[in-house]
């Protein structure tokens, strides 16, 4: 069974809040799928979770190293996908591994790997809005979340 929610974010902070409420209803281990356009809200997400976590460094998109890990309350990897073409790619970075281990993994561009995510990852797609600032977030998820 899969629950769908939708929030609109008006501001980072609303975003950031969001990413703290659902990091205190995932388990120990989760794999978040992001998904949206350039400038949707994707990386926002993650710097709310990893603030959430403890992170103490900033949290940038790691759209050239490909994935950075961070250590908070609890491990927190950080992927972007953008630059690779299909899920032989996203293997041959050992993405897989991400998928079993400890802690929080926050995938952008997740579409680009879709038949490689196990059936437990949630996915979040982010989507501009008129309003500059506001985002609508639309999660699809195998857990009972609440916003």
């Amino acid at each position: 069974m899969s629950f769908v929610l939708t929030v609109t974010s008006h501001s980072v902070a609303d975003t950031h809040k969001l990413a703290r409420h659902l990091l205190r209803q995932l388990p120990g281990r989760a794999v978040l799928a992001l998904h949206g356009d350039l400038g949707s809200g994707k990386t926002c997400f993650v710097q709310g979770l990893a603030a959430a976590l403890g992170v103490n460094r900033p949290v940038t998109s790691p759209t050239f190293t490909l994935i950075h890990e961070y250590r908070g309350d609890r491990p927190l990897v950080h992927v972007d996908l953008y630059r690779i073409r299909d899920s032989g790619d996203a293997l041959n970075l050992g993405l897989e591994e991400y998928f079993d281990s400890d802690g929080i993994a926050a995938i952008e561009w997740a579409e680009r790997a879709a038949e490689i995510f196990p059936a437990h990852t949630i996915h979040l797609h982010f989507e501009a809005l008129p309003d500059l600032h506001a985002r609508q977030i639309t999660i699809h998820s195998p857990l009972a979340l609440k916003l």
